[in-house]
C-alpha cells in the first residue's frame, strides 16, 4: 500500500499542520479548495536526473547481473493557497519497474524520497517511502502513487509557491548515483551481440 504524506511530516511542517488541525481544516486537498484564486503558482515538482532511475546489480556492470530496475516516469503536483494560508498540495508520481536476469523474487520494494526545498537548494523537509514492484505475471510493472496533504508553510502572504520546489528521487547508494551521473543505461537489446 502506498505511503502518504501526513500533516507535520517533519518538524519544519509540524507548525502549519497543527494550525490546520486546530482550525478544523478539511481532510483532503480537493475538499479544501474554495472559490478564491491562488495567490501565486504552485511550486515546481520534478524528479532529479541523477536519482530518477535505479539499477540494482548483483556483481559487475553487465546486463546479466541486473536484479531490478526502476524509473520515475512522471511527477505532477496540484496545490492550493490563498491569503496567508500555507500551500496545501497533493502529488502523483508514476513509476516503471523491471526485473532483470539475476533477480530471484517475484516482488521487489523500492525506496524513494520526496523533499521540499527552497529554490536555492536548502532542504526544508525530506521523507522516505516505499513502493512495490510486482513481477508475478511479467518482468515489467508500473505504479502511480498519490501523496496527499503536503503542507508547505509560508512566512506571510507575500511568499508564493515559486520560492519552493518539491523533488522526488530513488534512494541510491553512492555507486548507483555515480552510475546514473555517468549516463550509463542498460537496454533490453544491449546483450544481443549485434
Amino acid at each position: 500500500m502506498p505511503s502518504k504524506f501526513r500533516p507535520g511530516f517533519s518538524s519544519v511542517l509540524a507548525l502549519a499542520a497543527s494550525a490546520f488541525a486546530l482550525s478544523g481544516c478539511i481532510g483532503s486537498v480537493g475538499e479544501a479548495f474554495d472559490s478564491r484564486q491562488n495567490v501565486g503558482p504552485c511550486p515546481p515538482a520534478a524528479s532529479l536526473y541523477d536519482s530518477a532511475r535505479i539499477v540494482e546489480l548483483e556483481g559487475g556492470e553487465s546486463f546479466g547481473n541486473i536484479t531490478y530496475t526502476g524509473e520515475i516516469t512522471g511527477v505532477e503536483m496540484f496545490c492550493r493557497y490563498a491569503g496567508s494560508d500555507p500551500i496545501r498540495a497533493e502529488m502523483e508520481i508514476d513509476f516503471a519497474f523491471g526485473k532483470g536476469p539475476a533477480a530471484t523474487d517475484t516482488a521487489h520494494t523500492y525506496t524513494y524520497w520526496v523533499a521540499v526545498t527552497r529554490r536555492n537548494g536548502d532542504v526544508l523537509a525530506k521523507e522516505y517511502f516505499n513502493v512495490a514492484g510486482d513481477f508475478r505475471e511479467s518482468i515489467v510493472d508500473a505504479a502511480r502513487i498519490k501523496l496527499d496533504d503536503i503542507v508547505i508553510p509560508r512566512a506571510d502572504e507575500t511568499i508564493s509557491g515559486v520560492n519552493f520546489e518539491v523533488l522526488v528521487g530513488f534512494h541510491l547508494t553512492d555507486e548507483q548515483l555515480e552510475f546514473n551521473r555517468a549516463g550509463k543505461r542498460f537496454r533490453l537489446d544491449a546483450n544481443s551481440g549485434s
